[in-house]
């Protein structure tokens, strides 16, 4: 509604021809970015590099860069959004225009927001990514907060870290709470004053459809927080249609709590991913065929996701998540091997099909559905997920992990956290040594030409993304892929249980950690097919 606006001067400039019968008005996305005022918490969907409004961003940060203005805005995101070069959640990387900034995955923002982390010129938290996509609900719905065993024995627990990043974060947000007997975290709740959000069309109401977008993401239950905080909402669309033009199962957000709606000025602002102009195949509109699949060629990597797929033939039929970077790719290896007797989801919302990778992580090709982001950690949260692939980025021995934080870069959890307290199975991911390491192979044998220069089993972990002790407690069985070895959790160690053909015990493994583990008795070898060009044609067995 007009009467929200303090900035009458951007109001006068809307020519009354663009403003619908309803509350909802037609502005440019310069006009929106002069809306955000001092002092106001904010949000912006998206994942990775999908569904960010990237054009009202553009004019925020242009905007804060000309005039200093907006300041101090606490920022609050799920999914990490940007890339390198500054899109996205980078838009808002300038020491003044954030205050406080509470994200899920920091590592997809870009090096600029990291930067602000490190040199203390920003209070940093950060949430498990599934937590903040169900505080909006309870934002919306004028709760206390989340209340969650999410998050309890990691960083985010108050008696770690509270999810503080750094030493300009001084306030402690979550609590520990008791509830009949049971301990709890909780992560309260926070108006927010201003939502923008991502559509491909709206209609002269406001409604918003989300028809060539990968996934809908982040955008009914961001709407519901801020408008029923008495705050506004601001969409990015492609392109206005006529009314009843969309079809009604199409319709994300009701025109209802949209006020504002953006055509984007630049078709680059408004890809369906940052790598990808448009990909049917992700949004449904088309089925990519078989034939234009073209497996990786053989690499440290595809070895790690070729052994990391021998777990998922095990576990036929299982519902399964797959994590940003290596573990994204055991989706390909399945396909490459003809073997689709499994769900893959993604924790975007995409259930089904083979996920993306890279700056297009998040989508799906072929997906069989699309839930929003709130409702697939619904899913996940609840135990539905019998097996995931997850990024290993160091480990010590009692077999706890850090994705999140490594001395000056800032990564984030993302969902990490939530997937693997929830996950009835585990499977890290990830080189055994980083920094240069060279291998050669093809001929059934591993053979280390090159050593990586850093150890990433070390005696205790920077960030505790996941503890292997209370894990351990918990039953879940946990494993840790490399290129050359695979380990175990077992009675809250990490456990060597295999070793790749051709490297040597003691030179190529247990000198390149930086800590002792057990070996167990019956050590096995790993299966010479990982290592051969060509599909694998895996019976299962090995």
């Amino acid at each position: 509604p007009v009467d929200r606006v303090e900035n009458d001067s951007i109001i006068a400039k809307i020519p009354a021809t663009a403003r619908s019968e309803s509350f909802m008005l037609v502005i440019t996305s310069k006009e929106a970015a002069a809306l955000i005022q001092d002092g106001w918490t904010v949000s912006t969907s998206g994942f990775t590099g999908v569904g960010h409004p990237e054009n009202i961003s553009r004019y925020v940060e242009e905007r804060f860069l000309a005039t200093g203005h907006p300041r101090n805005l606490t920022y609050i995101y799920a999914a990490g959004q940007g890339n390198r070069e500054g899109k996205g959640s980078g838009r808002f990387a300038h020491e003044g225009l954030v205050k406080r900034v509470i994200g899920g995955h920091w590592g997809a923002a870009g090096p600029r927001l990291a930067a602000l982390v490190n040199a203390n010129k920003v209070e940093a938290y950060n949430y498990p990514q599934g937590v903040i996509t169900h505080l909006f609900r309870a934002i919306a719905g004028h709760k206390p907060g989340v209340i969650t065993k999410i998050g309890m024995h990691t960083f985010v627990d108050p008696r770690h870290a509270g999810g503080r990043l750094n030493a300009a974060t001084t306030e402690e947000l979550i609590e520990r709470i008791t509830l009949r007997g049971q301990e709890y975290l909780f992560y309260p709740a926070l108006p927010i004053q201003c939502v923008m959000i991502r559509a491909t069309s709206s209609d002269p109401k406001g409604n918003l459809s989300c028809e060539r977008e990968a996934f809908p993401g982040d955008v009914l239950a961001p709407a519901q927080a801020a408008h029923n905080s008495g705050g506004i909402v601001i969409a990015q669309v492609q392109r206005m249609v006529g009314a009843h033009e969309m079809p009604l199962a199409s319709v994300k957000v009701p025109g209802i709590l949209v006020d504002y709606v953006c055509v984007c000025d630049n078709a680059d602002d408004h890809w369906q991913t940052y790598i990808e102009q448009y990909n049917p195949a992700y949004s449904g509109e088309s089925i990519e065929p078989e034939h234009g699949f073209k497996p990786e060629p053989l690499s440290v990597r595809k070895i790690i996701q070729r052994r990391a797929f021998f777990e998922l033939q095990k576990h036929a039929g299982a519902v399964v998540n797959l994590g940003v970077g290596i573990p994204a790719g055991v989706g390909k290896i399945a396909r490459e091997e003809g073997f689709a007797d499994f769900t893959m989801t993604v924790e975007s919302g995409p259930i089904g099909g083979t996920p993306a990778e890279l700056r297009s992580f998040g989508a799906s090709t072929n997906p069989e559905c699309v839930i929003s982001h709130a409702e697939q950690f619904d899913f996940y949260d609840g135990g539905g997920l019998d097996l995931t692939f997850l990024g290993l980025a160091e480990v010590d021995g009692h077999g706890s992990v850090n994705v999140s934080k490594f001395g000056s870069k800032v990564a984030g959890v993302g969902g990490f956290i939530n997937i693997t307290q929830t996950a009835k199975r585990i499977i890290f991911m990830g080189t055994l040594t980083a920094g240069g390491l060279e291998i050669a192979t093809g001929d059934g044998t591993l053979n280390i030409v090159q050593e990586g220069s850093i150890k990433k089993v070390v005696p205790e972990v920077q960030h505790l993304s996941f503890n292997g002790p209370y894990t351990s407690q918990l039953g879940i069985p946990t494993m840790y892929i490399t290129e050359r070895a695979v380990f175990e959790l077992r009675q809250g160690k990490l456990t060597l249980t295999e070793i790749a053909p051709g490297v040597d015990l003691e030179r190529d493994v247990l000198q390149q950690l930086a800590t002792p583990v057990d070996v167990a008795q019956s050590l096995l070898t790993m299966d010479a097919r990982i290592f051969t060009h060509g599909a694998m044609h895996h019976s299962g067995q090995t």
